[in-house]
């Protein structure tokens, strides 16, 4: 007498049964509805009713609950001659200079956390960002070498600038902008 020993993947588990069941009708809903529709056969009408709910205020036009972000950004792009301009002008709080691209990964996710930082922070600091891909000399001539790249500025022109590379966390920003400037 043979025996058979199943494998680890088993191909009528009860995940890979759901997995097939719902995948044609996931993939044929529109993206916002993918993200948080619950789509189980086992969900009664009362938790279908509460995701179609949720599906529908998650829509693309409105933002997800949390901190909110004003629609016309904080953070303002600007050109290599206007971060010199605030450079050299007087200012009162410190100017933080993002150098970003606009295929970088992480540099959107550092794009999301200065517009909140620059809400938190409305008069207190200033914050800019220069898109390397349009600005290249003035991103070689700062020494830009991986992105995103930030300067720390002080009005204080005896005090040196503070220079991060890379993912940062925002508590490390506020710790700059606090205590270094």
């Amino acid at each position: 007498m043979a025996t058979t020993f199943a494998s680890p993947a088993i191909p009528h588990s009860p995940l890979l049964r759901f997995a097939q069941k719902h995948t044609k009708s996931l993939l044929s809903l529109p993206s916002t509805q993918k993200r948080f529709s619950n789509n189980s056969s086992r969900s009664s009408s009362r938790s279908r009713s509460r995701s179609r709910g949720m599906a529908r205020s998650f829509s693309a036009a409105s933002s997800p609950p949390g901190k909110y972000i004003r629609e016309d950004y904080l953070v303002r792009k600007v050109s290599a001659k206007e971060v010199q301009e605030m450079i050299k002008g007087e200012r009162s709080v410190p100017l933080v200079v993002d150098f970003y691209a606009t295929w970088c990964g992480p540099c959107v996710l550092m794009a999301q956390e200065l517009e909140m930082l620059a809400v938190e922070y409305e008069n207190n600091a200033l914050f800019v960002k220069v898109d390397t891909d349009d600005e290249y000399e003035f991103a070689r001539d700062m020494q830009v070498r991986g992105l995103p790249t930030l300067y720390f500025i002080s009005p204080d022109p005896n005090k040196d600038a503070i220079r991060t590379e890379g993912l940062v966390p925002p508590e490390m920003i506020k710790n700059i902008i606090d205590n270094e400037m």
